[in-house]
């Protein structure tokens, strides 16, 4: 953010206007573009064994929606008919529990998805700090804010105003449990 308040927009190619761009797509639309579409689907997730992340397939144009929404990360891909996407376990419960959109199996050979409480379950003991993670990203999409890992930054996350590729990162959001608080900072 710059000294005004308002986002630092990146540099568009021959001098295009990312600012304008972004106005014409606003992310709460390209969200609810990418909601419709996976819910009609009916696509599950697998989840990786023993970690908090999983892997989704999806179409051409759902990896389209994934990649403008800045949900996951895109992995290398052979073909050209289906695309494969690393989700957090943040995204992962977000795209289940917040959009109701994705449903997830433990293995790519189970039918039977995991209910809510059980993948809560199975995100809290891989990662003691989940509730507290989940609950900073959860609120923070919940207000249009795009959230990325911000490990690189010695952060939990990075908040963008829009996509990465269009705005620089306003905020770096450290998560810290209530109980590691000060007494003072309690209210």
């Amino acid at each position: 953010m710059d000294k005004s308040g308002r986002p630092r927009w990146k540099k568009g190619k021959d001098g295009k206007d990312l600012a304008a761009l972004a106005a014409s797509q606003p992310m709460s639309a390209i969200v609810a573009k990418l909601q419709a579409s996976l819910k009609g689907s009916k696509l599950a997730a697998t989840l990786s064994s023993g970690a908090g992340d999983a892997i989704l397939g999806v179409n051409p144009q759902q990896a389209a929606l994934l990649s403008r929404a800045a949900f996951g990360r895109a992995l290398e891909n052979a073909g050209a008919g289906r695309h494969w996407f690393q989700l957090g376990a943040e995204e992962l419960f977000y795209l289940l529990h917040a959009l109701n959109c994705i449903a997830v199996v433990e293995s790519a050979s189970k039918d039977n998805p995991m209910s809510q409480g059980e993948l809560w379950d199975r995100l809290c003991s891989a990662s003691e700090s989940f509730p507290e993670t989940y609950r900073a990203y959860s609120h923070l999409r919940s207000k249009n804010w795009v959230v990325r890992s911000g490990l690189q930054y010695g952060a939990d996350f990075v908040a963008y105003r829009h996509h990465p590729a269009l705005v620089h990162s306003e905020f770096a959001v450290v998560v810290v449990r209530r109980s590691a608080w000060p007494p003072e900072c309690v209210v």
